[in-house]
């Protein structure tokens, strides 16, 4: 993996092209499970940013070793017998439970992500390593970060990786899905209060994807959360529960919010 190019010489540097994203976002509202739109909206939206946080990592020792090994997350994560022999409560349990309810796969994603590499060129550097690191480690985010995968808890999520990454794609969505978010939310309820939060819990921990996973993995989940300075959501929660108590379900999708 080492002896691949840092940045593929051909590979395109910053982008803007919001319109181009934002009809990619309509699609992601009308079916917020259509993961391949989030793929198009960061490649729409390539900020400079990301391309220096991915720098930072790469070049660093863990960075390199990790590349060096040619670790392949999705194996080890998708393999929840293995995961299940390490301690309970240990973040291998969690994941595995949280995969598992929620009919996830690391796999999966992979497989929406393909769908996109089908579309637009290909870059054999260890930039799309990184992007492929990012990629596998959504859900372990979830599970860290404490955000769900209803609407809220996925665009909360999205700041929260945003200060983690600097991926310009994932702030605008947060921000643009907070809009549809307001147009079903009761009155006063504080859903971009939830978006900052997540981009300042983001901001305040050590990041999710800079980390040796693997080795995370048989520690007891608070002790991992501690030990990259985790909060937890403490707004995004309330809110959850002021829906439940209005009798809207947290888990709508935006297009049926939308039309409501």
């Amino acid at each position: 993996m080492l002896h691949l190019p840092l940045i593929h010489p051909d590979r395109p540097g910053a982008a803007l092209r919001p319109f181009k994203a934002l009809r990619h976002f309509r699609k992601l509202v009308a079916d917020k499970e259509d993961t391949e739109q989030v793929f198009h909206i960061t490649n729409d939206l390539r900020g400079k940013k990301f391309i220096k946080e991915a720098k930072l990592f790469l070049t660093s020792p863990l960075g390199k070793r990790l590349q060096a090994s040619g670790e392949y997350l999705p194996a080890i994560l998708d393999d929840h017998s293995s995961l299940r022999k390490m301690p309970a409560g240990s973040l291998a349990h969690i994941y595995a439970d949280f995969m598992e309810a929620e009919g996830l796969s690391a796999a999966g994603l992979v497989e929406e992500q393909q769908k996109f590499a089908a579309q637009v060129p290909h870059y054999d550097d260890q930039i799309n390593w990184y992007n492929n690191r990012l990629r596998d480690t959504h859900d372990m985010f979830h599970i860290l970060s404490g955000y769900g995968r209803d609407p809220l808890g996925e665009l909360a999520l999205l700041a929260f990786s945003y200060s983690q990454n600097k991926s310009l794609g994932f702030l605008f969505i947060a921000w643009m899905g907070a809009l549809e978010e307001k147009r079903i939310a009761p009155s006063g309820t504080p859903i971009f209060g939830a978006i900052k939060e997540g981009q300042h819990n983001g901001r305040l921990a050590r990041k999710i994807g800079h980390q040796d996973i693997v080795s995370l993995l048989p520690l007891p989940i608070e002790q991992v959360r501690a030990k990259l300075g985790i909060r937890p959501p403490v707004t995004y929660h309330a809110i959850l529960d002021k829906y439940r108590s209005a009798g809207i379900d947290p888990n709508h999708a935006f297009g049926q919010a939308a039309s409501a």
